[in-house]
């Protein structure tokens, strides 16, 4: 499994893993008790929710960004069922092929940077 990656990072790795249409049925399964859990933890949080149920079809540069300030002013990466859900997710997704292992990147305090194939990025610096 990806290591070295935040709690948010980790969860939004997971979202993308099981978003993917190439994944099982116990991927998707997997992913549906994660978006469950995120939805629960979402809570009031209208726009979130409707990223969280859009993340597929949306841009994925945009839903990560609009998602993860979301689910960090909710404390997801601390939640400790998110975080097994987001594992179990990974887990189950790389030991199909789902997410790759292709990419060991530590990119802590950087701004600007893509990891992946088939990136969009959008970028405001301040």
């Amino acid at each position: 499994m990806r290591c070295g990656l935040t709690g948010l990072e980790l969860i939004l790795a997971a979202l993308a893993s099981g978003a993917s249409e190439l994944t099982t049925v116990a991927v998707r399964d997997a992913y549906a008790g994660l978006r469950d859990r995120l939805l629960r933890r979402l809570g009031g949080r209208t726009e979130a929710v409707q990223v969280l149920e859009a993340e597929q079809s949306s841009d994925p540069g945009v839903w990560r960004v609009q998602l993860g300030q979301d689910l960090a002013a909710v404390l997801a990466d601390s939640d400790a069922e998110v975080l097994a859900a987001a594992r179990e997710v990974l887990a189950l997704a790389e030991s199909l092929g789902a997410a790759s292992s292709e990419f060991h990147v530590d990119a802590r305090d950087a701004r600007g940077v893509q990891i992946g194939d088939h990136n969009t990025q959008h970028n405001t610096f301040s």
